[in-house]
């Protein structure tokens, strides 16, 4: 799945490890690391920091990044991508196979796989995680709707051939199968097998209220490199390397090298740039306002700089297009401003009178690349403009011809109305961590005013900002992004589901979430849910790129997103830090087991 951001970073679409999660957290790295190294007992520390705190320790129900960053590191998948040669390598498993007509991958794990608490980890886990968990219909997974293998929503079959066997099974062909269920994380069935039997007061398992932030970060049992030592809200998260962790290095010593990770919460990339700047951090994800300065201190300062090329994520604004009511009989969007956004004509005219060259410039300091699709540029299911995706260049002129020939007229006051009078204005939402968010936002303010469209900016934190999209769904118009790219689209497939867990431009309803009434689904969203199904059917890679072709000439022309920029994936570390291997796709710290700290 891809979740949403404010940096856009992993979910590579292409299901990656979840230690590839934690990528950018680690790369974007501001605190003082003489408040945790001046210790009595030195050991090898990695000081990082997140943008936002954790809004949950439940790995099967997030949906925030900066979640991510921190559970990545604490639970491991079966089976691993390998960024720098693109292949499936075993992680939890020792290996596996495909049956003839790939219709069955049998699994084995690792002997002697431990649980941080020392408890055993066997194929029961594995059974547990899928089938009481990401596939239970009761919880709102968002890894479910990567699992639907066809229309009829039907997702493999998980079964216990022996204590360290399991058995995938799928009623006909998909082409993510190994990917998908290989690269999900397994989750402890001794811990918490009991919460998804008990129902709470409002009849849900008590489960989605497990592992909340409230929990004391010991009794979260992970099967990663590391597991949470401490967490202080809104200052800090520190973790400790598990001392169960199966990797070992070519010597037979443990792994990971570096012992603790401390994650700093910092809400200012402002400030990340000046505590780098002053030999306080090991990492930075620079910041495009912070890239000259950076790069002619780079050999004094002791760090190299790295460059990926276009960032592997996404970056848009996407208007509330829900006609739903909630429990109260209220519209979640007020019904004047769903006549505008539902307008296809209204949605194009707003990418037209958006300048991204300049935004590119200004906002970006000339360090990003123009975005027209949601699939990354470097995939070989990417539509280029020539095949038929649709490039909305800056022309305010035709923007505004496009809202006249929709119904809009302008009053003597050169302001934009529509047929009944009503001025046209809405609320652009965005999250404050970021300055080159805020400068994207106004810049877009002061765009659509240029065509009599005025625009209220609502800033907020990371995780207000997510409740508002993901909980409330009270919102206009948001500014954001997802995570990740990479070359598999299925990645996406919760985003472009209709009922999927991230379709955020019209959530429907979730599991567990706020009832709802008139929930609406137009005619383009379900042939997007078909192709996504079809193009996942689809054994031949170039039958399946018509699929995604077609999926993305829909989108460009309906425009429930609209593409800004993207942003070089630039990368400064520190030179104390060896082992770095980077690749575009796993960023610098995809190694991170491997990786040591030497002084300098």
């Amino acid at each position: 799945m891809i979740r949403i951001i404010t940096r856009v970073n992993i979910f590579r679409r292409l299901r990656l490890p979840a230690i590839l999660a934690v990528v950018a957290a680690l790369i974007i790295t501001a605190c003082n690391p003489a408040n945790f190294r001046s210790q009595a007992v030195q050991v090898p520390t990695l000081i990082g920091t997140l943008l936002g705190g954790p809004s949950t320790f439940n790995y099967a129900l997030n949906e925030s990044l900066y979640t991510t960053y921190v559970l990545g590191l604490v639970y491991d998948s079966l089976i691993t991508e390998n960024p720098l040669t693109k292949k499936l390598e075993p992680a939890l498993a020792k290996s596996w196979k495909i049956s003839g007509d790939g219709l069955r991958i049998e699994i084995a794990l690792k002997e002697g796989l431990k649980w941080s608490d020392g408890k055993p980890m066997t194929a029961d886990d594995i059974v547990f995680s899928y089938n009481g968990i990401y596939l239970n219909p009761e919880i709102p997974a968002p890894s479910k709707d990567s699992l639907k293998i066809n229309e009829r929503g039907d997702t493999p079959k998980v079964r216990k051939i022996d204590n360290l066997t399991v058995e995938f099974s799928i009623p006909e062909p998909f082409a993510p199968f190994l990917r998908w269920v290989g690269g999900i994380p397994i989750l402890p069935k001794h811990v918490l097998e009991e919460s998804i039997r008990t129902k709470g007061p409002n009849g849900n398992p008590q489960f989605l209220r497990m592992w909340g932030l409230g929990t004391n970060p010991k009794d979260i049992i992970g099967n990663g490199p590391y597991v949470i030592d401490s967490y202080v809200p809104s200052q800090r998260v520190i973790l400790k390397r598990n001392p169960n962790y199966w990797r070992k290095d070519d010597l037979g010593n443990p792994q990971p090298h570096i012992e603790r990770i401390v994650y700093q919460i910092i809400e200012s990339t402002d400030n990340m740039l000046i505590s780098f700047r002053s030999g306080q951090l090991d990492s930075l994800e620079v910041p495009p306002e912070g890239f000259s300065l950076l790069k002619r201190e780079e050999k004094k300062g002791k760090f190299t700089i790295y460059n990926g090329g276009p960032d592997t994520s996404t970056s848009f604004i996407a208007f509330n297009l829900n006609k739903a009511k909630n429990s109260k009989g209220q519209a979640f969007v007020d019904p004047i401003k769903s006549r505008w956004f539902n307008k296809k004509e209204f949605r194009q005219a707003i990418a037209y009178a958006i300048d991204r060259e300049t935004m590119r410039i200004n906002s970006f300091r000339g360090l990003g690349e123009l975005q027209n699709s949601f699939v990354y540029v470097e995939s070989p299911f990417f539509l280029p403009p020539e095949k038929g995706l649709k490039v909305y260049d800056y022309n305010p002129e035709k923007a505004k011809k496009l809202l006249l020939q929709a119904g809009f007229k302008y009053n003597t006051q050169n302001q934009l109305i529509d047929n009944d009078g009503n001025r046209v204005k809405f609320i652009l939402l965005t999250n404050s961590e970021r300055k080159v968010r805020q400068d994207m936002a106004s810049q877009i303010m002061k765009d659509l005013g240029k065509i009599g469209i005025k625009v209220d900016l609502q800033i907020l934190s990371f995780n207000a900002y997510l409740n508002k999209l993901k909980v409330t769904n009270d919102w206009d118009c948001y500014l954001g992004g997802f995570g990740g790219g990479g070359v598999e689209p299925h990645g996406a497939s919760n985003i472009w589901k209709v009922k999927g867990a991230s379709h955020a431009f019209n959530l429907g309803p979730q599991p567990g979430g706020q009832k709802m009434t008139g929930w609406e689904v137009s005619d383009w969203e379900k042939e997007i849910d078909s192709l996504y199904i079809k193009g996942a059917q689809e054994l031949d890679e170039n039958k399946r790129k018509e699929y995604y072709y077609e999926y993305q000439r829909i989108a460009s022309e309906q425009l429930p997103f609209i593409h800004l920029v993207t942003r070089l994936d630039l990368q400064a570390v520190r030179d104390r830090l060896q082992g770095i291997k980077y690749t575009a796709l796993g960023g610098a710290f995809w190694n991170l087991y491997e990786l040591e700290i030497t002084e300098n």
